[in-house]
């Protein structure tokens, strides 16, 4: 086994990674739901956000594998970091470096590894977004170029740790959070042609839940409709609270479903957590829906203001019973508006 070495700016990597403040944090949303994309994509058991430290690599995020860290002689990212791009292991039985490596003999058994570094301000490699399989195998072009856009999106989200991306009530991305990592899964989509939907919520008389409950009440609503829908979409989608009353969902390679259903399913938990709950009122809700069109949609925020637009036309004409109104699906690629009220 051939333990890493340092890099030349080590002493300087290592300030700019705790400058971050990062170390040993909880889990966020905004790593967890980028490894569990990695793993869909590349069909890989794992999938991690590695920080590699003085003297280990630390997980900010690992999909696949229990474990939080380890030490960094044995780690791969500890070689990525030397390099300046992907640093691929075709089968690690057949490499020196780390035929012999405890995470190769034993458990999880890797044999195959993709890592790209993760740079922050100033260039430094603090870390690395990896994919691990358990069989041999390698990346083509198309992927090494895909897994780069991933790594992208985490030192985006790196780059803003500190920075208000977050909602602090739903726990849920803000505005600038959502479009930051809406903007790059439509970038994913467009290269990869996958097809992709927003969706553009607004709460029905969430004035009222306030005036007549309080706002205690209504911060529980929202934290109620958040909760929602990270249970009822996937993890790979993108969430986001825009403020006030105002969600959206971004939805990538819907693979059969389409949105109206999921706005159904969304419906039944809401009224089943009503039940529940008891809590003397319903929460509605009324949705615009855009589907990704590459020729007209040029940003998230194309499709944000379409969305937004076609929400609140639907909202005034809508009854004020809950109903999911579906119109006739447009042609591919085309954009729809539909609303529950």
């Amino acid at each position: 086994m051939l333990a890493p070495i340092d890099p030349e700016n080590e002493h300087d990597r290592l300030c700019a990674l705790q400058s971050l403040n990062i170390l040993d944090s909880l889990p966020e949303e905004r790593f967890d739901r980028l490894t569990r994309l990695a793993k869909r994509l590349f069909g890989v058991p794992i999938a991690v956000v590695s920080l590699v430290d003085a003297d280990r690599q630390w997980f900010k995020s690992c999909v696949g594998l229990a474990a939080t860290g380890t030490s960094r002689d044995v780690s791969f990212c500890g070689h990525t970091i030397l390099n300046n791009g992907i640093m691929q292991v075709e089968d690690a039985r057949c490499d020196d470096r780390f035929s012999d490596n405890p995470l190769v003999t034993g458990a999880p058994h890797i044999r195959f590894y993709a890592g790209c570094p993760l740079r922050i301000t100033g260039g430094c490699k603090i870390g690395t977004l990896c994919l691990i399989d358990t069989v041999p195998r390698v990346l083509d072009d198309e992927e090494c170029s895909l897994l780069q856009d991933l790594a992208r999106m985490v030192e985006q989200e790196l780059s803003a740790v500190q920075q208000a991306t977050m909602d602090e009530l739903t726990m849920l991305s803000n505005r600038r959070g959502f479009e930051s990592l809406a903007q790059h899964s439509l970038n994913t989509c467009k290269r990869i042609e996958v097809p992709a939907s927003l969706l553009f919520f607004d709460l029905n008389k969430f004035k009222q839940i306030n005036d007549h409950y309080g706002h205690a009440e209504g911060d529980v609503a929202l934290k109620t409709f958040a909760d929602v829908l990270r249970m009822q979409l996937r993890e790979s989608d993108v969430i986001g609270r825009l403020g006030g009353d105002e969600f959206v969902a971004l939805l990538t390679g819907l693979n059969g479903f389409s949105a109206g259903e999921i706005v159904d399913r969304l419906q039944q938990a809401l009224a089943e957590v009503g039940e529940i709950d008891n809590r003397g009122y319903e929460i509605e809700f009324s949705v615009g829906q855009v589907n990704y069109n590459v020729d007209r949609h040029v940003s998230i925020a194309c499709m944000l203001a379409e969305a937004d637009k076609a929400m609140y036309a639907n909202k005034r004409a809508a009854s004020s019973k809950s109903v999911y109104q579906r119109n006739h699906q447009p042609a591919a690629g085309a954009s729809q508006a539909q609303t529950g009220v």
